[in-house]
């Protein structure tokens, strides 16, 4: 069972984002809650009449899409929408049903399709455009094929590239706006101000911050456990984390952390999570300490899989084990984000009625018959980052970059032996101390050291050596799902590499992963 204690559409201003499919739908809802606004993604065929009288939204953004509206049995939205009175702005798929659907005309081809960097020049004044154009024109990007050949009636032109004469629409009278270019993503350097007007016009006050968050979020974990307790499965990353605070500020003692330490953590980690939590902020916390089971089971295994597999289950055994010496505990706490929540919702067959395996403990709360706590799954990650600030967490630990859960396991390609661990576990701290110390560490989104399953030749003083090379990796990234390699300095890597060479026994041969997301992943495995 799940339990959702917090509704903060209950309690907020929200906006609606119908999803046509768009792969950057998600960058619309973190434009808005950066301005404070409350807003959720809803799959279009979820979108009833119903839907919408209950939702009740204060303005309705349409996302972009893969399809096409001239297309049979195309994604559109309820004719309803357009009809409640608020103000809704299309994105490029989106211009297009609210176009077709309004009256207008949309055509495939015929040499007006855009991909990429495109500029818009102004055609006339429009609130929603206030602060844009400052020079005689915008950068955007646009990402369309089929095009607008024929506004629908009411709407007139306010800008305009070469490829897409209708480039931004708006029906003024009725508070309907269309833009043909994305302007959610970074190469259009100008979009935010555009949302920001949206927003405004609206009248959307911004009461979305995370100090009402913290509040409310308290307040429903109070009244949704009652007496109970709530058993919390604690990685040491920044979700489960915050989490934890933040119900332990709601019910105190009622709540224990389970830390399962399987041996595959950073060199330290396993100590700090223990003294902060148990020691700083006072909480009951079990450290379950299984490293050798977990290393005796992996060791020798090379397939990534295989590892993975092993990791998860004997996660699942150890957990269960614990958290059954807890009596009367009626609630399993997760630090499942919203991300993670839309990521659940198939677009073509409807919301799926589980969240992704890795994003939990499995199925433990079916099999132990829990309900589910899950205080961040209406937030983005960096809305989390800034709900542990508001709960006093250091900056330093609220800002610690993603650590996988299967842990060094997937920075170990090939076969894991205990060696090998501990060797990895000492260059990635020396790579780590190396980013702190030139203040690159927050300008990082992920870096880690990667042994590798290669032994190379090497001299050191007058002998012959024969050790591990290590791959070092850092990127930039908005949300993981892309990323590049983070520009170190010539300097900087050879002062790194000099680092580890000479502080890390068994490592003679030190590369970078200048490698992007896609083709390749962020982690090696």
């Amino acid at each position: 069972m799940t339990d959702h204690p917090i509704d903060p559409a209950a309690t907020h201003e929200k906006l609606l984002i119908i999803d046509f499919g768009s792969q950057v739908t998600q960058l619309i809802a973190r434009r808005l809650r950066e301005l404070n606004v409350y807003c959720e993604i809803h799959p279009y065929q979820n979108v009833t009449d119903a839907f919408l009288a209950e939702f009740a939204p204060k303005a309705v953004i349409f996302s972009g899409g893969p399809c096409s509206v001239i297309d049979k049995d195309s994604p559109r939205p309820p004719e309803s929408v357009y009809d409640l009175g608020v103000p809704i702005l299309g994105i490029c798929y989106g211009q297009q049903v609210m176009m077709q659907g309004l009256g207008g005309h949309v055509e495939r081809g015929h040499g007006t399709a855009e991909f990429g960097r495109a500029f818009v020049v102004p055609h006339g004044q429009l609130e929603l455009l206030e602060g844009w154009f400052l020079t005689d024109k915008e950068q955007v990007w646009m990402s369309h094929g089929d095009h607008v050949s024929k506004i629908a009636p009411g709407f007139e032109v306010y800008g305009t590239s070469p490829n897409a004469p209708f480039a931004i629409t708006a029906d003024v009278s009725r508070n309907f706006y269309a833009v043909q270019f994305h302007p959610e993503v970074h190469h259009t350097p100008n979009g935010a101000k555009l949302y920001e007007n949206f927003v405004r016009m609206a009248g959307f006050s911004g009461d979305w911050t995370m100090g009402a968050y913290r509040e409310q979020a308290i307040e429903a974990i109070r009244e949704t456990v009652g007496d109970k307790q709530v058993i919390c499965g604690l990685s040491g990353g920044v979700d489960s984390s915050v989490a934890a605070v933040l119900i332990h500020e709601a019910i105190g003692d009622q709540l224990t952390c389970v830390f399962v330490d399987h041996g595959l953590l950073r060199k330290g980690e396993a100590e700090e999570v223990v003294t902060m939590f148990r020691d700083h902020y006072n909480m009951k916390l079990i450290h379950a300490d299984e490293q050798e089971l977990f290393l005796g089971e992996l060791d020798g295994q090379s397939d990534p899989e295989t590892k993975r597999k092993i990791i998860g289950k004997l996660f699942i055994d150890v957990f269960q084990k614990y958290a059954n010496e807890i009596e009367g505990a009626e609630f399993l706490a997760q630090g499942t984000l919203y991300p993670d929540v839309i990521e659940s919702v198939s677009f073509s067959g409807g919301p799926s009625v589980t969240i992704k395996s890795h994003h939990n403990v499995g199925g433990l709360p079916e099999k132990m018959g829990l309900k589910l706590v899950e205080p961040l799954r209406e937030l983005f990650k960096d809305e989390v980052r800034a709900l542990g600030a508001e709960l006093g967490l250091p900056p330093s630990f609220i800002g610690r970059h993603p650590f996988p859960g299967p842990g060094l396991a997937i920075r170990c390609p090939g076969e894991i032996t205990r060696a090998k661990l501990d060797i990895l576990r000492e260059a990635d701290a020396v790579y780590i101390d190396q980013i702190r110390k030139h203040g690159l560490y927050d300008d990082i989104w992920q870096a880690f050291v990667a042994i590798l399953p290669v032994r190379t030749v090497g001299v050191m003083g007058d002998g012959r050596t024969y050790d591990y090379a290590c791959a070092l990796r850092a990127v930039t990234s908005v949300d993981g799902m892309t990323a590049d390699y983070y520009p170190f300095t010539h300097e900087f890597l050879g002062e790194t590499a000099t680092r580890i060479i000479n502080e890390v026994p068994g490592i003679n041969r030190v590369t970078y992963d200048i490698t992007s997301k896609p083709p390749g992943t962020i982690e090696w495995e």
